[in-house]
């Protein structure tokens, strides 16, 4: 229960901030407006679009890889940034530490994940 309350606190933080960074304000209103279309459908969380799911044909291992490799890499920073607004911006120790303790998990994820990528 207390999960879910900081949870909401971090989205009523991070949704009711003015200004600040364009890419993080960019992020927020999409994440937003996704929010909004799920709660309005009556589903828990948006579907995601799998950049190979509107191939015609299946996509190699290699190319599945990659593109989730991607797409986890560019997920983490967006929720990075919600994280790191937070910090900055929250007073709440429990939401301070929720935040910290995602970031670092995060950090640590990015680099596994950039670790698996081909050198390219």
């Amino acid at each position: 229960m207390r999960l879910i309350a900081a949870a909401i606190a971090l989205l009523a933080v991070t949704a009711c901030s003015e200004g600040g960074d364009p890419v993080q304000m960019a992020l927020r209103d999409a994440a937003a407006a996704r929010q909004a279309a799920a709660a309005k459908e009556g589903a828990t969380s948006a579907p995601v679009a799998s950049p190979v799911a509107t191939r015609t044909t299946a996509p190699s291992t290699s190319e599945a890889d990659a593109a989730y490799v991607a797409g986890m890499i560019e997920h983490h920073r967006a929720a990075m940034a919600m994280a790191v607004d937070a910090l900055a911006r929250s007073e709440d120790p429990e939401i301070r530490r929720l935040a910290r303790a995602d970031i670092d998990a995060r950090s640590r994820q990015i680099a596994q994940l950039q670790a698996w990528r081909p050198a390219g």
